[in-house]
């Protein structure tokens, strides 16, 4: 620890003697200075022990020693040492007074002991803390260094937690807690989530500093909290969180570093290493499209566990913006769908800082992590391709992600949103249908870009109606084309044909309950359903064509 009054006073080459002050000796001393000024607080920082000799002070004085002492205590100086046999004989009564009203420490230093020695004594102290602090510091790393390449960063943070005499936590990119120590740290690193999100919005390198209030529930709420985001992209893959009863020490100092560079090194992998890994992903993915699973599980070994032996669900992602470029569809209303609740930490995590995809990987790459999922990712130029364990959190994740964005924002932007994102899912599969499983996927795909929707799976499909992909300018175009005729018999006041022709093909074909619909006789009906024969040139009695007609009433029913 550094040196303290006590400790000079303890001295016993300087032989110092307390006149007044004797509770505040145990106070740690920054720096020993001269000065024979009537006033040096200006040149001051506070923390020091001010060693003088009155040459330019009227010591003995009691109200000009009592506001030079006030000065003194007021700007932080920690003790006054005044040396005796220089310029006076004794240490003057006004000054002693003085001191112990302000409870300033006052140390008589004798003439034979030098103010340069007290310097010297103050300065080597100073010193020796300091090496000890960086021998702490070096054995902490060595220890932290230990614990990472044994235990990996549960054993780092255990090990810096015992350093630091607190507690760490480790937050993924979500801000959700991968690990902590001690074990009781999880319910306190747990509460700052939103702090993390904050720190993850600043450019990397970033840290910062919270402070909790204790409560009946929390005691432990009560330290201080050191938050340090981790890695070196420009936005933070993790954070460190250090709880501590009191600032920092040197030692601690030198131990949270050295566990930033252990995680950042054991979070952030190589981009060599990053992009090996994706070839991989790449590979597997195309053997398994390729229909060659056996092939796609000699090529990955162990890395990705039992994910391509149990089913699995196949995710492919675009950027809204590039969505919008391959359909020439405007903006449709978004049809009805059921859909999770999202949750602060998914809306927080869908602000996509530029890079919907990269988010969305991060997101299931996080949520696999904490689970202790395999996961592959895949991008694909302007796509994500995900390869997730079906009822996985993973997939939990995905979805979740893509409800909050489109919680975030309803309405879906004209000609695209370049911070949007369009997902579609597969429904569960195994290997051998690895390609079904993706053409459902890139189906869904095309649906949610119709739609206007985030995210489709592909299960929901059927569930739901096909009216809602009739909605697009190219089937508009072809319905208008179709009926255009009946519609212009119609305008000339001749008759019904339209309402008819709805009226006939909602019954299936029944005259009688057709024509009771319509309120006419059948044979009025049927005199119609001829009509509409003759204009069209097609036969109603032809499958195809009640079908095309049907679809043709209800793609223009708005109108």
């Amino acid at each position: 620890m550094p040196p303290t009054l006590a400790s000079l006073v303890h001295h016993s080459a300087l032989k110092l003697t307390v006149r007044a002050g004797e509770d505040g000796l145990d106070v740690p001393v920054r720096w020993a200075h001269v000065s024979e000024l009537a006033d040096p607080v200006p040149y001051m920082e506070g923390g020091e022990l001010l060693l003088i000799t009155a040459l330019k002070l009227d010591a003995e004085d009691p109200e000009v020693m009592r506001r030079y002492v006030k000065r003194l205590a007021d700007a932080g100086v920690v003790g006054l040492g005044f040396a005796v046999g220089v310029n006076y004989d004794d240490v003057p009564e006004a000054l002693v007074e003085a001191a112990r009203q302000e409870g300033l420490p006052l140390l008589e230093v004798p003439r034979r002991t030098p103010f340069l020695a007290i310097s010297k004594a103050v300065s080597a102290a100073i010193a020796a803390d300091q090496y000890r602090a960086v021998t702490a510091g070096f054995a902490a790393q060595r220890e932290l260094t230990r614990q990472a390449l044994t235990d990996g960063p549960e054993g780092l943070l255990a090990a810096l937690a015992s350093q630091v005499d607190g507690w760490a936590a480790l937050y993924d990119a979500s801000g959700a807690v991968v690990a902590a120590a001690p074990e009781w740290a999880g319910r306190r690193a747990a509460r700052l989530t939103a702090d993390v999100q904050r720190l993850r919005e600043r450019p990397a390198p970033a840290s910062s500093v919270v402070g909790g209030a204790a409560t009946a529930e929390h005691p432990e709420s009560a330290d201080r909290v050191e938050l340090h985001s981790l890695g070196t992209s420009r936005r933070p893959r993790s954070a460190l969180a250090v709880g501590t009863a009191a600032a920092l020490g040197t030692a601690e100092r030198y131990a949270v570093h050295s566990a930033i560079a252990l995680l950042t090194l054991t979070t952030e992998r190589s981009r060599s290493l990053h992009e090996a890994e994706q070839r991989i992903d790449a590979a597997v993915l195309r053997m398994l499209l390729a229909g060659e699973p056996d092939h796609a599980r000699t090529v990955a070994g162990d890395l990705y566990g039992g994910l391509l032996d149990a089913p699995f669900r196949m995710v492919v992602a675009e950027a809204a913006s590039a969505s919008a470029a391959r359909t020439h569809a405007g903006p449709h209303a978004r049809g009805p769908a059921t859909r999770p609740r999202p949750s602060a930490a998914a809306l927080a995590a869908a602000d996509t800082d530029g890079d919907p995809l990269g988010a969305l990987a991060e997101v299931v790459e996080s949520a696999a992590a904490r689970s202790g999922e395999s996961v592959l990712v895949v991008p694909e130029g302007e796509r994500l391709v995900v390869l997730a364990t079906d009822g996985g959190a993973a997939v939990a994740a995905c979805v979740e992600y893509a409800s909050a964005l489109e919680t975030a924002h309803p309405e879906p932007m004209p000609g695209g949103d370049e911070e949007g994102l369009v997902v579609g899912l597969s429904a569960p599969s195994g290997p051998i249908a690895a390609s079904a499983a993706y053409k459902q996927a890139e189906q869904a795909l095309s649906v949610a870009r119709r739609r206007g929707r985030v995210c489709v799976e592909h299960e929901h499909l059927a569930a739901g109606s096909v009216l809602p992909l009739l909605a697009d300018d190219a089937v508009r175009a072809f319905a208008d084309g179709l009926l255009r005729a009946l519609r212009d018999h119609d305008a000339t006041g001749r008759g019904d044909l339209v309402a008819s022709l709805r009226a006939w093909l909602s019954r299936h074909g029944q005259w009688d309950a057709a024509a009771a619909d319509l309120g006419v006789h059948r044979h009025t009906l049927r005199y119609r359903m001829r009509r509409v024969e003759e204009i069209l040139g097609r036969s109603l009695d032809d499958p195809d064509v009640r079908m095309e007609l049907w679809l043709a009433l209800k793609a223009t029913s708005s109108d």
